[in-house]
């Protein structure tokens, strides 16, 4: 089979029709280059922040098709209008270029469906009462035997003072497995009927890079971490739905979470498959399937930058895609964040020192040996698939730099931009080294303002070199924003607020050093976002030929008081010129 039917064949069977794959827009990099004619929209009286450097600010642009045409005053633009062109009055309204999320595992179908054990969105305490009440309203109504699972509980977001525990779970069923997973990701709450499914008592010891954790009476606490939840939660009977039930549940799922990007101002996502990888479940239509489809039916409302599990990286190497392969919509990016160390909000990352108030002593986890980590990046990168690991703290960066390195001077090739998700912890020499190789830190967003009430566990020192924007952008490297969600909210205005004021919700400030500018903040937020994605040709700022995606606010993130800038009206998020949400 030649290489364009092999690869026809691969898109094929991953959900792209036939007349998808023969469009112009997969298989050749040519696009109509003229954009003549009357611009069919006009955007004026603006306070516009461009992230573009020849021209930082501006009061209006003009739009055809899906690209910005004119960038200038309102006078200027306001000439170039034809009798069908359409006129937005911004009346003194704040725009930006769209955001980009770096790092978002979608999370829809279980937002919708499944059993939230907290708010998804924002910062809010609940009772451990209500999450039993929950698991036990599931379990009624879900066979014995069959697990009972819940999501977005956060340990330290409990209005009873304490965290979820293991004879708590019990409350909600004995005669049902049930892990509750900690938002952060990382590790989960069991109850008893689990660990007997597994075997596991308070004798048994965690595996390689994973722990079962005690109680101050010696005895299974309930939370156990990484590797150890990993293998736990794949055991015995899941809920199980017909081919066409999946289907509809996952596409459901993708098309309510688009639609909350765009709600929020994101207009690009780099979509992990972690979650699924993890999981091992593969049942149902595959996620390129679930974004073709929005996509067909028009609910696709921001660009997908995806970065696939092992399975599909396995068929993308066998037909020779690449990173980069595909249009302004769905684009495979780099690999999914090959997991090397626990979270940062679950306090399982890997550390030099361990976690203040932990007893025993605990440094976190490392997930993987170097010589597996080193195999896969080498075949990652001589396929053409960029790299990407899950990499938190400095003994975690220290083994991707040492893969990533290994697998560069190998087989050297030009531009490879290697991925650091969350890289939360760097050491000077680190950052040096990802800064030599132009490495892309996607570093946490939301999470100085949304988990300020967990970096006690690192204490002050360290938190001034946590999530370090300010010596990220000082030493010239390209950090970006990403969310994880959904171990954190996925609000931008949120994210500027905690990148500007070092504040969290609880008031409390950690690692003020760090403290970046309201525009340093916007540009790590979008400009930035698509060059991580190899993409700053054509989006990222509000430039004349680029992709008319932007966000409108009611008030300048500029000139308003920053402790409020997670408040502030998204009035208008636009995403290829068409606007995606309106307020």
């Amino acid at each position: 089979m030649g290489i364009v039917q092999g690869r026809r064949a691969f898109l094929e069977c991953a959900g792209f029709t036939a007349a998808t794959v023969g469009m112009g827009g997969w298989l050749s990099a040519a696009r109509a280059a003229e954009l003549d004619g009357m611009p069919d929209l006009i955007v004026i009286n603006a306070k516009i922040t461009t992230m573009d450097s020849h021209q930082p600010l501006a009061q209006a642009f003009a739009v055809k098709g899906d690209r910005f045409t004119a960038v200038g005053t309102t006078s200027d633009i306001k000439s170039l209008a034809g009798p069908k062109t359409r006129i937005y009055d911004a009346k003194g309204g704040f725009i930006t270029p769209g955001f980009t999320d770096t790092h978002n595992h979608g999370f829809g179908e279980e937002v919708l469906f499944g059993v939230n054990a907290g708010n998804p969105f924002v910062a809010e305490f609940v009772t451990i009462q209500s999450i039993i009440d929950k698991l036990k309203a599931r379990a009624a109504k879900t066979p014995p035997g069959t697990w009972v699972m819940a999501e977005f509980y956060d340990d330290t977001k409990i209005k009873d003072g304490r965290p979820l525990s293991r004879i708590d779970l019990d409350k909600a069923s004995t005669q049902h497995p049930i892990r509750v997973d900690l938002r952060g990701g990382h590790a989960a709450v069991y109850n008893s009927k689990a660990f007997e499914l597994g075997g596991i008592t308070k004798n048994t010891p965690g595996p390689y890079g994973g722990t079962y954790e005690k109680d101050a009476r010696g005895e299974l606490s309930g939370r156990v971490t990484d590797t150890a939840d990993w293998a736990l939660m794949k055991l015995g009977k899941h809920e199980t739905f017909t081919p066409a039930e999946k289907a509809r549940r996952k596409l459901a799922g993708f098309e309510y979470i688009s639609k909350k990007w765009a709600e929020y101002g994101i207009t690009s996502v780099c979509f992990d498959a972690a979650v699924e990888e993890v999981a091992g479940d593969m049942s149902g239509p595959s996620l390129l399937d679930v974004f073709q489809t929005a996509r067909q039916r028009g609910n696709l409302m921001t660009r997908i930058n995806y970065e696939p599990g092992d399975h599909t990286l396995d068929a993308m190497i066998k037909t020779g895609i690449k990173t980069g392969f595909g249009d302004e919509w769905i684009r495979f990016g780099g690999a999914w964040e090959r997991v090397q160390d626990g979270g940062l909000s679950s306090r399982t990352m890997s550390m030099t020192r361990p976690y203040i108030g932990v007893t025993p002593p605990y440094k976190g986890n490392l997930t993987e040996p170097q010589d597996s980590l080193n195999a896969w990046t080498e075949r990652m990168h001589r396929a053409g698939i960029r790299l990407n690991t899950h990499c938190n703290g400095e003994p975690a960066i220290e083994r991707s730099l040492i893969a990533y390195e290994r697998a560069l001077k190998l087989f050297p090739r030009p531009d490879p931009r290697p991925k650091f998700t969350h890289c939360s912890l760097p050491s000077a020499d680190q950052i040096r080294r990802i800064k030599a190789m132009d490495g892309q830190p996607s570093d946490f967003s939301t999470y100085i303002y949304y988990n300020a009430d967990k970096f006690k566990y690192y204490g002050a020192d360290l938190a001034e070199h946590m999530m370090p924007y300010k010596t990220f952008l000082d030493s010239g490297v390209n950090v970006t924003t990403g969310s994880d969600f959904p171990p954190g909210p996925f609000d931008p205005r949120m994210a500027i607020q905690g990148m500007v004021t070092r504040k969290g919700f609880n008031g409390e400030t950690w690692g003020p050093s760090q403290k970046v500018t309201v525009d340093q903040a916007i540009r790590a937020s979008s400009s930035n976002g698509a060059y991580h994605t190899f993409e700053e040709n054509i989006k990222g700022t509000i430039t004349a030929g680029k992709l008319a995606d932007y966000v409108v606010f009611a008030d300048d993130l500029h000139a308003i008081d920053a402790e409020k800038i997670k408040d502030v009206k998204i009035v208008q998020t636009v995403v290829g010129g068409v606007a995606r949400y309106q307020a």
